[in-house]
C-alpha cells in the first residue's frame, strides 16, 4: 500500500509518500518539505500569527495536491508542539480542515515521544535490550525510555531548538554578532532547572543502549565527525559528550548568519542551532549518557508503523470466526 504521511512540525511541513505492508521495511517514495518555523511565529499572547496561518493553509494543500498525485490512499496528518501551544490552536485547525479538507490530529507531547520510541525500537531491534530515546524539534524535547515498543516512560518538555531560539536567545537568523555569553549560561540554567524533575525519574528505569533522532541531534553528529548524509541511511552514526561539548565550545562564538556555512547545516535552521546544543548537552550530562547512536527513523516512522500495526491487527480480526 502507498501511505502518505504529514508532519505539521514546529520547523517544517514534511510531506512523506511510503510504500509498504504489514512485516516490512516502509520505503520512501516522495519526500517534500516546507521551512515554515512556526515555532518562532507565535505572538506575544501565544497565538500563531496570521501570517503563520496562512503558510501553513499554503504548505497543506500543497502537500495535499502532491499525495494525490502520487496515489497515496490515506493521508495520516498529524501537528506536534507548535500548532498544540498555540492558542489559537482550534481556530488554526478549523481553518486548515476548511481549506484544505485536511484535519490535523494534534499529538500530546507524550503521545509524540511514544510514537518516536517505537520507531527507534523497531529501527534497532530487541537487541538493543533497554532503551533511552532523545529527539530535539523545534518546539519541544521528547526523552522516553523501556524495553518494550511502548516506553515505560515518555515525557515530553517545552525545551525545542526553535522555541529556546525566540524566547531565550532572542537570536536574528542575519544577526552579526553571536548572543552574549549570559544568555548562554542563562539558557543553560533554564534547561537544567526543566529537565530535574525527569532525570530520578528517568534513572528509575534505566537503559542499556542511548538513542537520539531529530535533524537537531544529525546535524550536531555530522558536526562532531559523523558521517554525512551522502553515506546513506544504513551508514552508523554517533554523537558523544565530548565531541558534542567542541561543537558547543565553538557554535556559541560563531555569528548566527555564518552558522550555515558549517557543513551539514542547513540554512533555515542554522540560527537554532546553538539552542539545540545545549539542550542535547544538558540531556547528556545530566542523564550521563557517554554516547548516543544516531537513529535515522523518528516520528514520521512511527507514525507509519503505527498505523501498520493498526491494519494488521483489523485484518487478524476480520479473519477470525
Amino acid at each position: 500500500m502507498r501511505l502518505g504521511v504529514l508532519d505539521v512540525g514546529s520547523n517544517t511541513v514534511h510531506l512523506l509518500v511510503v510504500d509498504a505492508h504489514p512485516g516490512a521495511h516502509p520505503w520512501p517514495a516522495h519526500s517534500e518539505k516546507v521551512v515554515l518555523r512556526l515555532a518562532e511565529q507565535i505572538g506575544p499572547d501565544g497565538a500563531l500569527t496570521e501570517a503563520g496561518a496562512d503558510g501553513l493553509v499554503r504548505a497543506v494543500a500543497a502537500a495535499r495536491a502532491s499525495a494525490t498525485r502520487l496515489g497515496s490512499g490515506d493521508l495520516l496528518a498529524f501537528a506536534t508542539s507548535a500548532v498544540r501551544d498555540a492558542t489559537n490552536a482550534a481556530e488554526v485547525l478549523a481553518r486548515v480542515r476548511d481549506a484544505t479538507g485536511v484535519r490535523l490530529e494534534v499529538l500530546s507531547g507524550a503521545d509524540e515521544a511514544r510514537m518516536t520510541f517505537l520507531a527507534v525500537r523497531r529501527w534497532f531491534g530487541w537487541s538493543a535490550g533497554r532503551l533511552l530515546a532523545l529527539d530535539i524539534g523545534g518546539g519541544s524535547l521528547e526523552i522516553a525510555a523501556g524495553i518494550d515498543e511502548d516506553p515505560a516512560v515518555a515525557v515530553s518538555l517545552p525545551l525545542g531548538a526553535g522555541r529556546l531560539t525566540r524566547d531565550r536567545l532572542r537570536i536574528d537568523p542575519d544577526g552579526a554578532e553571536p548572543p552574549p555569553a549570559g544568555a548562554v549560561a542563562d539558557l543553560r540554567e533554564y534547561v537544567d532547572g526543566l529537565l530535574d524533575p525527569v532525570v530520578e525519574k528517568m534513572a528509575e528505569v534505566g537503559w542499556e543502549r542511548a538513542v537520539a533522532t531529530s535533524k537537531t541531534f544529525r546535524t550536531l553528529a555530522r558536526l562532531a565527525g559523523a558521517a554525512p548524509s551522502g553515506a546513506g541511511l544504513w551508514a552508523r552514526r554517533s554523537l558523544t559528550r565530548q565531541g558534542l561539548r567542541q561543537v558547543l565550545g565553538f557554535v556559541r562564538h560563531i555569528p548566527p548568519r555564518h552558522l550555515s556555512e558549517l557543513e551539514g547545516v542547513s540554512v533555515g535552521r542554522a540560527h537554532q542551532l546553538l539552542a539545540g546544543a545545549v539542550v542535547a548537552e544538558a540531556v547528556m550530562r545530566r542523564l550521563d549518557v557517554p554516547a548516543l547512536d544516531i537513529c535515522p527513523w523518528a516520528l514520521r516512522e512511527g507514525v507509519i508503523l503505527r498505523q501498520l500495526d493498526r491494519f494488521t491487527e483489523s485484518a487478524t480480526r476480520g479473519d477470525q470466526p
